[in-house]
């Protein structure tokens, strides 16, 4: 994550929604268990994360359709998941997942994809399954540099994104052309399942404001987090400096999903220019305990 204030990554820094994030697999999790602009935050859905309760990309205007996509992050325990906005043409889960699968990027550079560039012929809601029709054999083994675990987060990365577009959390098939059917070295003969949030997903995850947005007086803030005892911290720093800090409450904890938490800043502090938000989860012991508090960022630009 960003450790001090960045340079606005210029047009890439469209404003774009993010939603949630949430925690990664770990390496014992099997995922058969249990070049599009940004979209309009205000055109967004809510930002409840997990698929039986998280938006979904139904959001159509005459600009496309706002579909959640789910890319990869650090955090204090390895690679997790975030999720972004962006607005497709077309059937919204073949686009979705065609994002996913390399067709896409990123607007916040924090964010990255596992997948190579893997072409997707067409996604299909079929038989109780999210049907994935992928094109020809490549990528049955895993590219150079992905280990077993970055491939099961990758498959998450299509399954998260594809319940979140459908908004029901239903099995993810893929199904290649030809054999072997494998992806990733992973066995495709069996749907891939959703896996526990607080295993995949990071576990703060900065709604607004959009990375990149243009702020004064107040900065509204919101996201969804699992945070001990519901605190949320969010900061304001400019020039390397931490100019504001304030508490927010999130609406629960300890269950297997993220909480919205949302609230005002003033940046009276801020002066102008770049400005980075920064929020995390409580830490009380001070990374003594489990992995460390959880953060995610995003830079604006303060007039």
């Amino acid at each position: 994550m960003r450790t001090s204030v960045r340079r606005r990554a210029g047009a890439a820094a469209v404003a774009v929604t993010l939603l949630l994030g949430a925690v990664a697999c770990s390496t014992d999790t099997d995922p058969r268990s249990d070049v599009s602009k940004g979209a309009d935050p205000s055109q967004a859905p809510s930002d409840s994360p997990s698929a039986d309760e998280s938006p979904g990309g139904d959001e159509t205007t005459d600009d496309g359709t706002a579909v959640p996509i789910y890319f990869v992050t650090d955090s204090p325990a390895g690679p997790r998941l975030v999720r972004e906005f962006h607005r497709v043409s077309g059937d919204p889960l073949t686009e979705a997942a065609r994002l996913v699968a390399g067709a896409g990027q990123p607007v916040d550079p924090d964010y990255r994809s596992l997948w190579p560039e893997v072409e997707i012929a067409e996604v299909t809601a079929t038989d109780g399954v999210l049907l994935v029709e992928i094109t020809g054999d490549a990528f049955t083994s895993r590219p150079d540099g992905m280990s077993k675990a970055e491939a099961r987060l990758a498959v998450q990365q299509l399954v998260y994104t594809l319940q979140g577009v459908q908004q029901e959390r239903v099995p993810v098939m893929v199904q290649r052309d030809s054999d072997p059917q494998m992806l990733f070295d992973l066995p495709t003969s069996q749907p891939f399942k959703q896996t526990s949030a607080l295993k995949t997903l990071n576990l703060v995850n900065i709604t607004t404001p959009a990375e990149g947005q243009t702020a004064s007086g107040t900065l509204e803030v919101s996201g969804v987090a699992n945070s001990f005892e519901a605190n949320v911290i969010c900061e304001l720093v400019a020039s390397d400096e931490v100019v504001a800090t304030v508490p927010f409450t999130a609406e629960g904890w300890m269950e297997d999903k993220l909480f919205p938490f949302a609230g005002e800043i003033p940046l009276a502090d801020a002066g102008t220019g770049d400005v980075l938000l920064r929020c995390s989860t409580d830490d009380p012991s001070g990374g003594e305990e489990g992995p460390g508090a959880f953060t995610d960022t995003r830079l604006i630009q303060v007039e």
